[in-house]
Parts: structure tokens; sequence; C-alpha cells
């Protein structure tokens, strides 16, 4: 197996997204029950009733599905700053269009060994698949073994090998911000129900209806629409700049081993 194929294979078999995700409920219980529900927030001792204009103690009302909507925003911004920097590593330590202008130059001239020098200099995902075509290509211009369309076919073979153990990495942990930007909403929802229902119940007081009570449970629904519309809202964001960054990568290399099996079948003809 190649250097560079090796340089593919990067697996773990630690589930740190569930760690985050544990990490991130701890977190929000916490923050929610000790910085948002401190006395210092209500008008009573009993936390009835928030200090008006006090955000900390009106989001404490939200209720009990404010922490689930915090874990889920913690994730999302987690995961998504996690992303990014996969995807800046993934395309190296310089500009992925110059690079890919050097590699087509390089085989233009023909000069297979600057070609992998410059692999070696960008590093990440792109220059990982790249490097192990190339490598393909050496090994293939050595070779007796097989007839030109037969060469040519091994070495599109290595490229769509090392991508597909690229991509992997490159994918992951977006599914879990595809989830949050749906259960976000239904959270969102589910939190506004119950302080609808409570707002309602309010009003179902024998008598007089009950103000406070009336406003806590429209206050509850607010609250856990607002935090699970705008944590959805960024999941969704994220994820589609992801993808859309992915989608550009495998562009890339897909053009760039089209041009190394091209080359080498002109070459060779």
């Amino acid at each position: 197996m190649s250097q560079a194929k090796a340089n593919t294979q990067k697996k773990s078999g630690f589930p740190w997204a569930l760690i985050v995700i544990v990490i991130a409920l701890v977190v929000s219980h916490l923050i929610f029950h000790i910085v948002f529900g401190d006395r210092k927030h209500f008008i009573d001792d009993q936390k009835h009733e928030p200090i008006p204009g006090d955000y900390f103690g009106i989001v404490y009302k939200g209720g009990f599905i404010v922490p689930f909507l915090m874990t889920m925003a913690i994730v999302t911004f987690t995961f998504g700053i996690e992303r990014f920097l996969t995807l800046r590593k993934a395309q190296g330590s310089g500009s992925l269009e110059g690079f890919l202008q050097k590699i087509k130059n390089a085989l233009h001239t023909g000069d297979i060994n600057t070609a992998i020098s410059e692999c070696t200099k960008q590093k990440g995902s792109v220059a990982n698949v790249v490097q192990a075509g190339l490598h393909k290509y050496q090994e293939m211009e050595k070779s007796n073994e097989f007839n030109l369309e037969q060469k040519v076919t091994n070495i599109q073979k290595e490229i769509e090998e090392a991508t597909s153990l690229e991509l992997p990495s490159l994918q992951q942990n977006l599914p879990i911000l595809a989830t949050v930007a749906s259960v976000a909403t239904l959270f969102a929802l589910l939190g506004t129900v119950i302080g609808m229902i409570k707002a309602f119940a309010a009003l179902a007081t024998t008598g007089n209806p009950d103000p406070g009570a009336l406003a806590a449970g429209i206050s509850e629904a607010l609250i856990n629409t607002a935090i699970g519309i705008g944590t959805s809202a960024f999941a969704i964001m994220f994820y589609n700049y992801f993808t859309t960054q992915i989608d550009s990568l495998t562009y890339g290399i897909d053009e760039i081993g089209y041009s190394i099996a091209q080359t080498f079948a002109a070459t060779k003809k």
C-alpha cells in the first residue's frame, strides 16, 4: 500500500460525537439551573415570576424543554466549528485552485515527480488522493503486465479508492447537523404546545383568570419557539455550507483524477 493511500485511512473507533452530545447536555442543564435559575433573576424565592426585563429569568421560565434545545444549540455550533476546521485542513496548506493548476501544469509537461512534490507540500485530503493517483501513474509506467486500457483503468480505480477513503472523514458529523435541523423544530413545537396548554389552563380557572399564569404559559411557548427555530436555522445553514464545500472538493478531485488518467493515456499511445 502506498504512503499516500495510507494517509487517507483515518479511522477512529471512539464515539467522540456521543461524548460531545453528553457533555453538551450536562453543560446545558448546569447553565439552565445554576445560571438562568439563580434566585436573583426572580421576584420571589419560589421563582414564580422573573424580574421584568431579566432575560435569564424569562428563559428559565421556558420550562424543562429549554435545556434540551440549548444542548442542540451547543452541538450545532461545536460541530459547525469542527467541520469548518476539518474542511479547511482537507483543502491543504495553500490555495486549492492554485494547487490543482500546478498539478495540471506538471502533468502537461510530464513532470510527475514535481506533481508529487506539490502534493507533499499541499497536504490535506485532496493532495492525498492526487498523490495516490500519481504514484499509481508511476507504477503503471514501469509495469508490463497490463495493456494501455487496463493501466488507465487501474489509475482511475486507485483515485476512486483513495477518494472513498477520504469522503467519510469529510462527511463525518454532518448527519448530526441534519438531524438537529429537524429535531430542534419538533422540540420547539413540543415546548410551544406545553406552554400554550398552561396558558389555556390559566384561562380555564374558576373565577377571574390568573394573568400571571397566562403570561407564564405564553412566555414558555415563545421561548421554546425562539430557541428551537434559531437552532434549526443555524443547523440548516451549516449543513448546506459544508455539503457545498464537500461537493467542491469532490469536483476538484474528479477533475484532476480525470486529467491524470487522460494524460497517461495520451502519452503512452
